[in-house]
């Protein structure tokens, strides 16, 4: 399955990670060699990627925000847990878990406090939810390409990685407020972030060792679940540190 990458962010890191296939790259008439630009032309010459110039318009059908690239490529490589497990080669695993997660944008934002935390990857489940889409490695700043993401049934994973002494963390807004240095927040940890609308599924909220809510001292009720879930990866990453 082939698909379109659009931006200059997310055709640089795909072309950085080598994870996926690229069969051609188009850039837009009159668009400068400079930036990043000339480091993608460098860095698909490396890699003998053959590179087009085109009209405008036509990058345009792809997406109005392509920053006049686009490249085709092979669908995203989903990696497994214990790929996940594995890629933390000796330190606390740091596993992100997404609920149902809807929005390209939340998801892509997510990935990218992730993959700058040294998160070790991240689990979606099998159905009802985004995949790893072009809008979300958009969204991401090309991100994703660079973070191991699983497909997986979130209820088993979680039981697995509790056989493996990861502490699970649900966020939610049903549950008790994060009190700063955490002891929930410290060691191997698995921080589970609910979809937009839902929070946490009900099955999915009971496997967790710990619910969690983030303290809300304003006059909105809550953050929404790609500003949660970055604020307690981050408060995750102090107490790790």
């Amino acid at each position: 399955m082939k698909e379109l990458i659009y931006s200059r962010n997310a055709v640089y890191e795909t072309l950085s990670a080598k994870r996926r296939q690229i069969f051609s790259i188009e850039i837009a008439e009159g668009v400068q060699e400079k930036g990043k630009i000339t480091e993608i032309i460098k860095l698909a010459q490396q890699q003998k990627i053959k590179i087009s110039r085109v009209p405008r318009p036509k990058l345009d059908k792809v997406h109005q925000n392509n920053q006049g690239i686009v490249a085709e490529v092979s669908g995203y490589p989903y990696s497994d847990v214990l790929d996940i497990l594995e890629h933390a080669n000796g330190e606390l695993p740091f596993i992100l878990l997404l609920d149902s997660l809807q929005d390209p944008q939340n998801f892509g934002t997510l990935i990218r406090t992730a993959e700058a935390l040294g998160v070790h990857g991240v689990v979606i489940p099998s159905a009802r939810t985004v995949d790893v889409t072009p809008a979300v490695v958009n969204a991401s700043s090309g991100a994703s390409e660079h973070m191991l993401i699983a497909q997986a049934n979130l209820s088993q994973t979680i039981d697995a990685l509790k056989d493996n002494d990861i502490w699970i963390v649900g966020l939610d807004q049903a549950g008790a407020e994060i009190e700063a240095g955490s002891r929930h927040l410290k060691g191997a940890l698995g921080l589970v972030v609910g979809s937009e609308g839902e929070g946490l599924h009900d099955l999915v909220r009971k496997k967790c060792d710990v619910v969690l809510k983030l303290p809300m001292k304003g006059k909105i009720e809550s953050l929404n679940a790609a500003v949660a879930g970055s604020v307690a990866l981050y408060l995750a990453y102090l107490n790790r540190s």
